[in-house]
């Protein structure tokens, strides 16, 4: 019986990092590891790559009213 693998994501794919506990933007690899970016931009992080899975509706829309909340605070100052 042949098993389903998830596919690679690939640059700009939205994924859950379960280490960080947050969603990231798929960059590339490095190395052993995957780069990810915060939604909305920031510092990228690196992730293992076996433990990622694409994010739900719900982490990426909660993700995006968080930097969309970040913008508005710098914009605030």
């Amino acid at each position: 019986m042949a098993s389903e693998r998830q596919s690679a994501p690939e640059c700009g794919d939205q994924v859950y990092d379960p280490v960080a506990r947050r969603v990231g933007e798929y960059r590339g690899e490095a190395g052993p590891y995957v780069m990810l970016r915060p939604l909305g931009g920031g510092l990228e992080w690196e992730a293992d790559p076996a433990r990622l899975r694409p994010a739900t509706s719900a982490e990426r829309l909660s993700a995006g009213v968080k930097a969309a909340n970040e913008r508005a605070s710098r914009a605030a100052r």
